[in-house]
């Protein structure tokens, strides 16, 4: 099908799972599930996940009844029919922790296209910004969309500085690894901040270069939440690496992609091919 589209079909779906959001944003009910990190019950999801992920499914299943689709909410996975290798990956509320809290921040909710390895496609919506960011199949750019359809083009800007830029931390520098303790205590960034909820949401701060990078701690790497991040990272240009357990560098990697859960037992740093010159930490 065309590229156009297929991105058309998934913004629209953003955009109508993210007004499903907003209209339970006062009233939902929670429901504990177990979390991913071999805790039990340790994670919860709510009415406003459900209706959500019912709104992708209905406009996927019937736009594209041959692609599979993996999605968070009842571990839901629809193998492709008549040998179409393509999936969907659903997050259809994205940060649902930060969701019940009543942050105003790091609720989004998001989509992804994956064939043969690659992420063709990619859409995560911002709720409280109506913002959406994303790509389309065949294109080699990365938009924000404003909710009045203004369109902007993601570009690279605000260069690494070392001892003058922003790292994103998800977590506590002692949840880290030693490699990543000894950079933030060495300097080699300015400065770091330490933001949770959407993963999606929170990566656009890189994509939009108020940080210089981000640094993951080790965790279980979910479909939903690594396809679209991978997706757009790797379109804008973002390089992933992880600590080199011989020396005390950092060595690139191509993060996998799979239909399943799986633990990630390193830390992950995301920054722009542009800046590895600057970073200057031995690779």
């Amino acid at each position: 099908m065309n590229g156009h589209i297929i991105g058309v079909v998934l913004k629209e779906a953003v955009r109508r799972a993210l007004a499903a959001i907003r209209r339970q944003m006062i009233s939902f009910e929670v429901t504990q599930k177990d979390g991913y990190s071999g805790k039990t019950m340790d994670d919860v999801f709510t009415t406003a996940d459900t209706e959500a992920q019912e709104i992708y499914l209905r406009m996927l299943r019937e736009c594209f009844p041959h692609c599979g689709v993996v999605a968070e909410e009842d571990s839901l996975s629809i193998e492709g029919s008549d040998g179409c290798t393509a999936y969907f990956t659903v997050d259809p509320l994205d940060g649902t922790k930060a969701f019940v809290r009543g942050q105003v921040h790091g609720v989004g909710t998001m989509v992804a296209l994956v064939d043969n390895g690659t992420v063709v496609a990619a859409f995560i919506g911002d709720l409280h910004s109506r913002v959406v960011y994303g790509y389309r199949p065949g294109s080699d750019k990365v938009h924000m969309i404003t909710d009045l359809d203004v369109v902007r083009e993601l570009e690279f800007k605000n260069p690494f500085v070392p001892g003058k830029s922003y790292v994103l931390l998800r977590d506590p520098p002692y949840k880290y690894s030693t490699a990543t303790q000894v950079m933030l205590d060495f300097g080699t960034f300015g400065n770091y901040q330490i933001d949770g909820g959407s993963i999606g949401v929170w990566m656009a701060r890189l994509w939009r270069r108020e940080v210089q990078a981000v640094i993951l701690a080790p965790s279980a790497e979910t479909p939903w939440d690594s396809s679209p991040v991978v997706g757009i990272s790797g379109k804008l240009g973002y390089r992933f690496l992880k600590p080199n357990i011989v020396g005390n560098g950092w060595l690139e990697f191509q993060p996998g992609l799979s239909r399943t859960v799986y633990p990630r037992s390193h830390d992950t740093m995301i920054i722009h091919e542009n800046d590895l010159p600057q970073l200057g930490i031995g690779w």
